[in-house]
C-alpha cells in the first residue's frame, strides 16, 4: 500500500464544526462560571455536557452510525478538543467520548457504545491519567466472579456512570459506578478532577480482552490530547497578544516593546509547530498510517509548548494574571496536568527513539 502525506489542513466541515462548538462554549462556558464551578463540590458541568452531547451529538463522533454514533473521525474529534481546550471546559469528553469509546470499539460492545454515543451515559476507563500507551497496565483481582482492588489517579471518575476496569485475568469489565467507591484527590487541575476507584466485591460484565482495548484507547487519548493542548496554547497566545496591544506603559502599548515582540514571535512559532504535530496525529489516527510514531512525536512536543504558552501568558499579563479572577491560571493548571497525562514528553521521546531504532548510548 502506498503511503500518502498527512493532511494538516482543516476542511470546511471541520471549520463549521469548530464555529458551532465555539459559539456554544462562548454562551455556556464563560471563564467566571468555570472558576466558580471548580471551587464547588460539582466541578463537572452537566448542563454543558448535555448541550454538547444530546444537543450536538458530539459524544458519538467516533462511533459508527450503525451503532448509534455520528460515524465521523478522529479529525473531527480533534477539532472539538481544541475548542474544549481553549475554554478549559469541565466536561468528561476526552475520558468518555474518546478513551472509553475507543476501548469499547475494540471490544465491540454495541450496547455500551450506543449508551456512550448518546451522551446519556458517561464511561471512564479505570486507569491512571499518567499511564502512557506502552506503560505497564494496572489490573484488579478477580475472585469468584467479583472484582477487588483499587486504581489511583483516574480522571473524571466522579462523573462516570460506568467504569471500564482491567482485571488480572486479562479481561476488561464494565462496572456500574455505584458499585465502586470513588474517592476524590486534591487535583492541580480542578476542571479535570482525579480520584481513586476502589472495588470490594463489585460485579462486572466482561467486555473483551483488556490489553488491546486499553492500548488502543490510550494511543487515541495521547494523540487527541495534543489537540486539547493546542487549544490551550493558542488561547494563551491570542489572549496575551490582545492584552499587550491594549496595556500601556510610558504612554506606549506594551506590545510594542522589542523584547516582548521577540518572546511572542518565538511562542507563535512553537504554537504553529504544535498545530502541525496535533493535526498530523489526528490524521494518523484517522488513516491508520504511522499512527504510533506520529502520536509519539506529537506528545513529545505538545506538553512543553502548552506549558510554556500558559507560563508566558501568566507572566506577560502582569499583576492581573496573578489574580484568581483571571482565567489564565485555569489554562496553566490544565497545561501542567496535561503534560503528564498519557505519558510525559520524555516517555514519548523514548518511544520515538525506539520506533526509528535510535537508541540512546
Amino acid at each position: 500500500m502506498s503511503r500518502t502525506e498527512p493532511d494538516l489542513l482543516y476542511s470546511e466541515e471541520e471549520e463549521a464544526l469548530r464555529a458551532a462548538v465555539r459559539d456554544l462554549l462562548t454562551d455556556h462556558c464563560d471563564p467566571a462560571g468555570v472558576i466558580a464551578r471548580a471551587e464547588s463540590d460539582t466541578p463537572h458541568d452537566r448542563a454543558l455536557w448535555k448541550s454538547l452531547t444530546e444537543g450536538m451529538g458530539l459524544a458519538g463522533l467516533l462511533v459508527p452510525e450503525g451503532l448509534g454514533g455520528q460515524g465521523a473521525s478522529h479529525r473531527e474529534a480533534a477539532v472539538v478538543l481544541e475548542e474544549l481546550g481553549r475554554a478549559v471546559a469541565p466536561v468528561p469528553y476526552l475520558a468518555s467520548a474518546v478513551v472509553a469509546t475507543e476501548a469499547l470499539l475494540e471490544c465491540g460492545d454495541r450496547e455500551l457504545l450506543g449508551r456512550l454515543a448518546s451522551g446519556r451515559t458517561v464511561g471512564v476507563l479505570a486507569v491512571g491519567l499518567h499511564l502512557a500507551p506502552g506503560g505497564a497496565l494496572p489490573a484488579v483481582r478477580l475472585e469468584d466472579g467479583q472484582l477487588h482492588g483499587e486504581v489511583t489517579g483516574v480522571a473524571d471518575a466522579a462523573a462516570a456512570d460506568v467504569l471500564l476496569v482491567p482485571a488480572q485475568d486479562g479481561g476488561l469489565y464494565a462496572v456500574e459506578a455505584d458499585a465502586a467507591t470513588v474517592s476524590p484527590h486534591t487535583s492541580l487541575d480542578l476542571t479535570r478532577p482525579l480520584a481513586t476507584v476502589t472495588l470490594t466485591g463489585a460485579e462486572g460484565r466482561r467486555l473483551g480482552d483488556a490489553e488491546p482495548a486499553v492500548r488502543r484507547a490510550l494511543r487515541s487519548a495521547a494523540g487527541l490530547l495534543a489537540s486539547e493542548q493546542l487549544g490551550l496554547a493558542d488561547w494563551a497566545l491570542t489572549e496575551t497578544v490582545r492584552y499587550l496591544k491594549e496595556r500601556k506603559q510610558f504612554n506606549r502599548a506594551v506590545g510594542g516593546f522589542q523584547a516582548l515582540k521577540h518572546r511572542l514571535a518565538h511562542l507563535w512559532l512553537e504554537v504553529v509547530s504544535l498545530r502541525a504535530a496535533a493535526r498530523a496525529a489526528a490524521d494518523a489516527l484517522t488513516t491508520g498510517q504511522d499512527t504510533d510514531l506520529t502520536v509519539a512525536v506529537a506528545q513529545s512536543y505538545a506538553g512543553p509548548v502548552a506549558v510554556h504558552a500558559a507560563e508566558e501568558a501568566l507572566q506577560l499579563h502582569g499583576g492581573i494574571g496573578m489574580t484568581w479572577e483571571h482565567p489564565v491560571h485555569l489554562c496553566l493548571k490544565r497545561a501542567k496536568a496535561d503534560s503528564i497525562a498519557y505519558g510525559t514528553a520524555g516517555a514519548h521521546r523514548s518511544a520515538v527513539a525506539g520506533f526509528v531504532d535510535l537508541q540512546a548510548p
